[in-house]
């Protein structure tokens, strides 16, 4: 199955700009009567059929709406993004193929930068949706700071967690963390975080974890802690 993003929620019939619509009819050469699927990024799927492949205005109508339920458990990640833009694309586009639910950029002591393009990074996000099969997309966030966010009390419910290196800082993510829960998770950027910034995270209720013996990238830590954490629950089934 091949997937495609479309915001028509509420139309049975809705026309694609000039780039979906060259992609889908010039790239992928589909045809006026071909099926298709397209989601709204909110769970629902949505079974089509081409009635016009007219590659600068396809049109698609909706025979079908499936809505798939959202996960039993809920993945939020805090990060202190890098200097590197390209490291942080990545970063996305592989958490969404994982399955992250929410991303938060972070503003800490040594972070190496406090400005993102949001915009590109949501069309990331979307085109891994699309080759992940993902009917949800995952909430982006902009940059907020971590003092602020550690003492956000919506969190009060979260199992909350700061991986940062230390020799005494051994117990892996994978030990501390319980299947179907909320998560909060922070990763700091390439300098970690200061002893006051962890000391305020405990302070916060956040319980230390390790991802693993090596020193990691900041977007290799991302990556690490999600899958781990998908990893947990999806290991509850067996």
């Amino acid at each position: 199955m091949q997937l495609f993003f479309t915001e028509h929620t509420n139309e049975n019939q809705f026309t694609l700009d000039a780039d979906e619509s060259k992609h889908l009819i010039k790239v992928l050469r589909k045809t006026q009567g071909d099926r298709v699927h397209f989601t709204n990024g909110k769970g629902c799927l949505y079974h089509c059929i081409i009635i016009d492949a007219n590659p600068k205005k396809a049109i698609i109508k909706i025979e079908e709406r499936e809505f798939q339920p959202e996960d039993d458990y809920y993945i939020h990640l805090a990060i202190s993004p890098t200097k590197n833009s390209d490291r942080m694309e990545w970063m996305v586009e592989k958490l969404t193929e994982i399955g992250v639910h929410e991303i938060t950029f972070m503003e800490s002591e040594f972070s190496e930068r406090s400005h993102l393009k949001l915009e590109r990074l949501e069309k990331k996000i979307i085109a891994a949706s699309k080759q992940s099969l993902k009917t949800w997309l995952p909430k982006l966030n902009p940059v907020r700071p971590m003092n602020e966010l550690v003492q956000d009390s919506e969190f009060n419910s979260y199992q909350r967690f700061i991986a940062y290196v230390d020799k005494e800082n051994d117990r892996h993510l994978f030990d501390k963390a319980k299947p179907d829960n909320a998560y909060l998770i922070l990763i700091g950027p390439e300098g970690d975080f200061s002893n006051q910034e962890i000391q305020l995270a405990f302070d916060n209720h956040f319980l230390p974890c390790s991802l693993g013996k090596s020193r990691l990238r900041s977007e290799t830590a991302a990556v690490a802690a999600v899958h781990t954490l998908q990893l947990i629950n999806n290991l509850k089934e067996l």
